[in-house]
């Protein structure tokens, strides 16, 4: 960013603040986005062999752009990264064209590369189990094998992200039959809670030596602060490596499994949408492992008939 003009990076801050504020964009894509579009106002300053004013953003050509993403892929990028780096310039672009009064067509005609959404990779409901059970044997102190205990089991019982499991807090104890979340974008959702999450829950909280407070977080670690989630990830590393288990096996896919087990099941796939907190039923459907014939049958079973 060192070689953007002023006046560049005072426009990128001020988006960077519209999109805090307005978008309620979270801090991870706040700090993606200055980094995607720093660099490329940092490329068309050394692309052009000088400082790329307001004026010159608004001159930049097809060429340009062929040129910035040629880069990219010269340094081994992948087409999902640089996909993801062309829409954060796109946005910028918008807001910009619109504040300046100029036509940005060079850059928001730049087509994206294609790349094939990479599939999550659920366990199967044994494996899952296992993974529940294996994941306390991971530590010698009790209240510790409990507490990773019960989380997993919330992102596997509830379909949780790891954040928002680690997200709860004292006042939410002990576990009514159903959570409010907020969850992505500031989305309230409500999800029942298992018997079996409850009582793992109960007794963390019977062993944990930290006291409960109402504003604190649920899960503590040892010195009793929030409990980090890589310490859940690192937990559940060591029991797949102990159960054989791939690369795949982490946080996140307990909550594709919660998806995919209960689609197996029957369960309806809005339904499903509606537990995890999805705008979308294509996002959904790519969270569950469930082949197209099976699909089908629930849409045909689902589908009012004429």
């Amino acid at each position: 960013m060192s070689l953007v003009s002023p006046a560049c990076r005072d426009a990128l801050q001020t988006w960077l603040e519209g999109q805090k504020a307005l978008s309620d964009a979270s801090q991870n894509t706040i700090i993606a986005y200055r980094g995607d579009v720093g660099e490329f106002l940092s490329f068309m300053t050394l692309h052009h062999g000088q400082p790329q004013g307001l004026g010159a953003l608004q001159k930049i050509s097809v060429s340009d752009m062929r040129a910035w993403m040629a880069q990219l892929r010269g340094e081994g990028l992948s087409s999902r990264s640089l996909a993801r780096k062309l829409s954060a310039v796109k946005s910028f672009y918008r807001w910009l064209a619109e504040r300046e009064g100029f036509e940005p067509t060079a850059v928001l005609s730049t087509r994206a590369p294609k790349f094939r959404n990479k599939l999550p990779r659920p366990l199967a409901q044994d494996a899952a189990r296992a993974m529940i059970d294996t994941v306390e044997l991971q530590s010698e102190t009790p209240w510790v094998a409990v507490r990773d205990m019960a989380v997993v089991t919330l992102l596997y019982g509830c379909g949780l992200r790891i954040s928002e499991a680690l997200g709860l807090k004292g006042s939410d104890a002990p576990l009514p039959k159903v959570l409010r979340i907020i969850g992505k974008g500031n989305k309230e959702r409500v999800v029942p809670v298992l018997d079996a999450a409850r009582e793992s829950v109960d007794a963390y909280l019977k062993l944990c030596p930290h006291p409960l407070e109402a504003d604190g977080p649920l899960f503590r670690g040892v010195r009793g602060g929030a409990l980090n989630a890589r310490l859940i990830q690192g937990a559940m590393q060591r029991a797949r490596m102990q159960l054989g288990l791939p690369a795949t096996a982490t946080p996140h896919a307990m909550r594709h499994s919660f998806a995919t087990h209960l689609l197996e099941a029957g369960g309806d796939l809005r339904a499903i949408q509606e537990l995890l907190g999805h705008s979308s039923l294509s996002t959904t459907q790519a969270y569950t492992a469930v082949d197209t014939a099976r699909l089908m049958e629930v849409y045909n079973n689902a589908h009012p008939k004429a």
